[in-house]
């Protein structure tokens, strides 16, 4: 277990900044807080991040209300750093469905047709049904 030490302080360090950020935003106004986040404390300074010169500036004016809940949050801090930076984005699935080409779709028909077990054939024939039919050849004219 000792091998995972600075893996583990790290994580821990990135559980307690997170927690901070969560308890300084919510002293902040609600149209502030959604457009700042904290991104560390490093000595007595506190650092946002803010999505524009105009939040920075806001939340620079808050200076002596976000010291006081840091104070009172047991935190010592001296003064607050606002850095101009966009924030990252909201955490998305990325799309994971990708088009089957019909050049798939004749390889899985074929291993269909060349497999003995009836439901791994069915299986195959499933799958290559659901190819992508606007990349797929049509020998036809109209």
């Amino acid at each position: 277990m000792t091998e995972f030490g600075p893996i583990a302080a790290l994580a821990e360090r990135a559980g307690e900044l997170e927690a901070l950020d969560r308890a300084l935003r919510q002293t902040l106004p609600s149209p502030l807080r959604e457009q700042v986040r904290f991104a560390n404390l490093r000595d007595g300074r506190l650092i946002f991040l803010a999505t524009t010169s105009a939040w920075a500036s806001r939340l620079r004016l808050m200076q002596t209300q976000i010291l006081s809940a840091a104070h009172a949050l047991g935190v010592r801090a001296v003064y607050v750093s606002v850095k101009v930076a966009p924030l990252p984005p909201a955490h998305e699935e990325p799309d994971r469905t990708k088009p089957l080409s019909a050049a798939a779709a004749a390889h899985l028909r074929a291993a269909a047709a060349l497999t003995s077990d009836p439901e791994l054939r069915e299986l195959f024939l499933d799958l290559a049904s659901v190819a992508d039919v606007s990349t797929s050849r049509t020998d036809e004219t109209p």
